[in-house]
């Protein structure tokens, strides 16, 4: 799908750009994944071939910026914005402003990666927060919200995908999610440590198989090892097996398989910590994140998170003695669930 001709990496008070033009890697060229490893906590070795030298070309300088991001266990948060998200009062203020609001988490703002998707949206972000990284494809135009499973939708999604996969080859951990959820607490206690990934769900029910719980690729945490590297490849490559699907839908559709074959550990997040707009509970003193799940446009997913994010206020807010009374209910996300004419499953 892409093919490209590489400029030089700027790097910006460590922000850093690079270009990604045409050159294919999202289709045909993964169809190698090795012997698989099943050791769960190596550290990845790599073998230069033709794919990993255009990694290492199309994202160039991001081996130099993604220590000056991490934590001290080379885990990164990474999000990602287009022009749309980033502008003032959208998803990437509220997403940031979270951070500073939540239950002493405004540090984890040091390990954010904000990944931006077009010019605007990078020089937005510099504008906002300290780590930034341009991921320019100019045969794309990303500055404006794509609708839903739109050709340019598709390749943004798919594109993402790439960028991690980079990141986890060069041996760093990192939790995704996406720039429309809000966050209170530090998620990391809650990630099973014998899980190569944790995702979170639209609806979690203890009594059924992990993956019987509807997955959502919103908010996933993943360990740098020789196994989920393989596991990213067989991910993408599985795209061409799905035409037209988005990257959520083919995980979906694979999961098992990556449990078969890869022998990786899935495991899904309870919506108790990690809430949604497709299933959400009012426990303030237990959740991590909220996510506009379930919810299309970017106006409506703004108006429904800021009422969120307004009941959090309101709800820190109060006294210990007011908060022990209980009675706590997030506002109905109204708008975001009438956007999908939604029903309780």
């Amino acid at each position: 799908m892409h093919s490209a001709s590489f400029g030089d990496g700027v790097m910006i008070t460590g922000c850093f750009l690079f270009n990604f033009n045409e050159l294919d890697l999202e289709r045909g060229r993964n169809g190698l994944w090795g012997a698989m490893i099943n050791e769960p906590f190596d550290r990845p070795s790599l073998t230069i071939g033709p794919d990993e030298w255009a990694m290492q070309v199309i994202f160039k300088g991001l081996p130099e910026l993604l220590p000056r991001v991490a934590m001290e266990d080379r885990t990164v948060i990474i999000t990602s914005v287009n022009e749309a998200w980033a502008q003032p009062g959208s998803l990437l203020d509220l997403y940031l402003d979270s951070f500073r609001n939540g239950v002493d988490i405004a540090h984890l703002l040091n390990h954010l990666l904000v990944v931006a998707l077009d010019a605007r949206g990078f020089e937005r972000c510099k504008a906002v927060h300290r780590h930034c990284y341009f991921l320019n494809a100019p045969s794309l135009d990303m500055s404006s919200a794509k609708p839903f499973m739109s050709p340019d939708y598709l390749e943004l999604v798919w594109t993402k995908l790439t960028f991690q996969q980079r990141v986890l080859e060069l041996g760093y951990n990192f939790l995704f999610t996406d720039c429309d959820m809000v966050w209170f607490r530090n998620p990391f206690r809650h990630f099973p440590v014998y899980a190569d990934m944790s995702c979170s769900s639209d609806d979690f029910k203890p009594s059924r198989a992990p993956l019987d719980n509807p997955l959502n690729t919103g908010l996933y945490y993943m360990k740098s090892t020789n196994r989920t590297i393989q596991m990213m490849r067989y991910w993408r490559a599985a795209r061409e097996r799905f035409p037209g699907q988005h990257d959520q839908a083919v995980f979906v559709n694979i999961r098992h398989e990556l449990v078969s074959k890869l022998q990786v550990k899935i495991e899904p997040l309870e919506t108790v910590y990690f809430g949604g707009f497709c299933e959400y509970h009012d426990d303030p003193e237990k959740v991590c994140t909220i996510h506009a799940c379930c919810c299309i446009g970017l106006d409506t997913k703004v108006h429904d998170l800021k009422d969120v994010a307004a009941d959090w206020k309101n709800y820190t807010s109060l006294t210990p003695e007011q908060r022990q009374k209980g009675g706590f209910k997030w506002s109905y996300p109204t708008r975001c669930r009438n956007s999908i004419g939604w029903r309780r499953p």
